[in-house]
């Protein structure tokens, strides 16, 4: 998808999906990234089911859960190992509610600093589907799958179209 076609139009809620609930769930997984790019890992995991599954890019086995999830973190490269990224934006939702059971899909722009040479960097995009379950104990959304999909892979030099 080209820089162009990046849009940042508000979270589509479908049929069913009131107001609050999506704003409640597109604020669970916002807040997510911004935890991600500040490194705060507890806020990440605040906003996931302990027991929740993801399909990582960089992992081959379905994550089962949050041993799995830091077992796949511990192993991803040191920082410096590679293009340095320099933003996450999710961007895009649609928003189906179900009781208390939410489907998102949207899309995440990962971007990246030039390189050494000053080269732009192309940036990933992924196509993402989250599942959440409203708690009943606490009455807030918390994602039991999250669905990555590389669509764009990033961080090599852009390329002259």
């Amino acid at each position: 998808m080209p820089e162009s076609a990046v849009s940042a139009r508000p979270a589509l809620a479908r049929p069913g999906a009131a107001p609050g609930d999506v704003a409640a769930v597109w604020s669970v997984v916002t807040g997510m990234y911004e935890a991600y790019a500040t490194g705060d890992r507890a806020q990440i995991d605040a906003r996931l089911d302990p027991e929740a599954t993801i399909w990582d890019p960089a992992a081959e086995p379905l994550l089962l859960g949050k041993p799995d999830l830091d077992r796949v973190r511990d192993e991803r490269p040191e920082s410096g190992d590679g293009p340095v990224g320099s933003g996450l934006r999710p961007y895009d939702p649609v928003v189906d509610v179900f009781g208390d059971t939410a489907v998102l899909r949207y899309w995440l722009r990962v971007a990246y600093t030039p390189g050494p040479d000053g080269t732009p960097l192309r940036p990933e995009l992924l196509r993402n589907t989250a599942v959440l379950r409203k708690d009943p104990t606490v009455g807030r959304w918390l994602i039991v799958h999250l669905h990555e999909d590389v669509r764009q892979a990033g961080g090599a030099p852009e390329t002259a179209v």
